[in-house]
C-alpha cells in the first residue's frame, strides 16, 4: 500500500562559518547605531548575554580581528586617539544588505536606463517589426526577414537587395532621471521614543545601490534637511544622525532645485522622506521657527516653491512617515500644487513604495 511516511524534521546543518554568521548581525547593527562599529560591538555582547552568538572558540576579539583582516574595518584616528572605523566596502555591504531586504535581490541590467513609452531609434528591443527608415542602427536589420522581403519582392531570378527590402526591429527609447533624496533629520524624526531616521537611513542606502546597479547612468543626490540644508555623499549615509533641529523644508527644496538645474537628464524628481510639519525658515541670514500647528507663513513658502517645481518640470514624491490627519491635509496641498505625488506609508513598507514610484514614476521625453 502507498502512501506518506513522516518523519522527525531534522533541519539542515548550518554551514556557514561564525564569521559568516555574525557579520549579518553586525551589519544591520551598524545601521542601528550610526556607523559606529565599537557601538554594535557592545550591543553584539548585550545581545551575548541573552542569546549566544559568541563562544569560548570564537570571541568577539576574535570576530572583531576577523574583520579588520578582512577589510571590513580599520584603525583610525580621531581627537588625538586611536578608534575604529569603517571602510568602503562595509558600507557598500550595508547598501547590499539594505537593498536586498526592501526591493529583494536584484540582477544588474545592460544600460542602467528607464523604459519610456515612446517607440522609435531607442535602446531597448521590442516584439514589434517595421520597414527601415533612413538613421535606423544597422545592429537593428534583421536579416532573415530581410532576405525573405528581397526574395518576395524580386524573385529568385533577380534577386537584390534594396533598402525597401529592410525590416528592422522596433525599438524603445531609454530615459535617464535624475534624482535627489531628500531626507529628514529633524528632531521630530525620533520624538516620542520612535526611530524614523533608522528606516529612513536604510531605504536611502537601499535606494542608493539600486541606481548605481541597475541606472548607472542616473544620478543620484543626497540632501539632508534640518534647520538648514546640506548635501551628503553615498558614503556618508550609514552615519546620517538627527539632530536638535527644527523642520527646514524650504531649505531642502531649495537646495534640491538648485542641483537638479545643473543636471542635464530630461526626467527629474525630488523623493522627501519627512515625518513632520514644516516648521522653520532662513530669510536674511535669521530663523524663523514656529513648532507650534502649521505656521502659514513657512506653509505658504513651501506651497510656492512646489508650484516652481512644477513649472520647472521637477516631480515631488512625498513619503509621509505619520498618519496624523492635521499633517496630510498640508501633504495634499503640497501636492497638489507641485502636482506630484504623496504616499503615507508606514515604517515597514516604506521601501516598497520607494521602489514601486521609481520605477513607475517615468515621463517621456517631449
Amino acid at each position: 500500500m502507498q502512501g506518506f511516511q513522516f518523519h522527525r524534521f531534522v533541519p539542515d546543518a548550518d554551514r556557514r562559518t561564525p564569521f559568516e554568521r555574525l557579520l549579518p548581525v553586525f551589519l544591520e547593527l551598524l545601521n542601528y547605531t550610526g556607523g559606529e562599529p565599537d557601538e554594535a560591538l557592545n550591543w553584539m555582547e548585550e545581545i551575548n548575554r541573552q542569546t549566544p552568538v559568541f563562544t569560548d572558540q570564537y570571541t568577539r576579539d576574535d570576530f572583531e580581528q576577523e574583520l579588520k583582516r578582512r577589510s571590513y574595518l580599520r584603525e583610525e584616528y580621531r581627537d588625538g586617539t586611536t578608534g575604529t572605523g569603517l571602510t568602503g566596502k562595509t558600507e557598500q555591504a550595508m547598501r547590499r544588505r539594505a537593498l536586498e531586504q526592501l526591493f529583494g535581490k536584484m540582477r544588474k541590467t545592460r544600460g542602467g536606463q528607464h523604459r519610456t513609452n515612446k517607440t522609435g531609434q531607442g535602446d531597448e528591443a521590442t516584439e514589434n517589426r517595421r520597414p527601415f527608415i533612413f538613421g535606423d542602427k544597422p545592429e537593428h536589420i534583421l536579416m532573415s526577414e530581410s532576405l525573405r522581403n528581397a526574395q518576395i519582392n524580386h524573385g529568385i531570378g533577380d534577386f537584390r537587395l534594396t533598402e525597401s527590402d529592410l525590416e528592422v526591429v522596433e525599438t524603445q527609447q531609454m530615459a535617464q532621471t535624475s534624482t535627489v533624496l531628500m531626507i529628514d533629520i529633524s528632531h521630530s524624526m525620533i520624538l516620542y521614543g520612535e526611530d524614523r531616521i533608522t528606516p529612513a537611513r536604510k531605504v536611502a542606502m537601499a535606494l542608493a545601490e539600486f541606481i548605481m546597479r541597475r541606472y548607472p547612468k542616473d544620478t543620484l543626490d543626497i540632501v539632508v534637511f534640518g534647520d538648514d540644508a546640506w548635501q551628503v555623499r553615498v558614503a556618508d549615509l550609514p552615519f546620517l544622525q538627527v539632530g536638535p533641529y527644527h523642520t527646514n523644508t524650504v531649505a531642502g527644496l531649495e537646495l534640491a532645485m538648485d542641483i537638479l538645474r545643473r543636471r542635464k537628464a530630461t526626467n527629474k524628481q525630488v523623493f522627501m522622506i519627512t515625518d513632520g510639519k514644516p516648521s522653520c525658515l532662513k530669510e536674511k541670514g535669521e530663523y524663523y521657527k514656529n513648532s507650534w500647528g502649521l505656521d502659514p507663513y513657512i506653509v505658504g513658502k513651501c506651497l510656492n516653491l512646489a508650484r516652481h517645481c512644477r513649472k520647472s518640470g521637477i516631480m515631488i514624491t512625498t513619503f509621509m512617515l505619520t498618519d496624523d490627519p492635521y499633517l496630510r491635509q498640508f501633504v495634499d496641498d503640497f501636492t497638489e500644487a507641485n502636482h506630484g505625488k504623496a504616499l503615507y506609508t508606514g515604517l515597514d513598507g516604506l521601501g516598497d513604495s520607494i521602489f514601486q514610484d521609481y520605477e513607475k514614476n517615468r515621463r517621456r521625453r517631449l
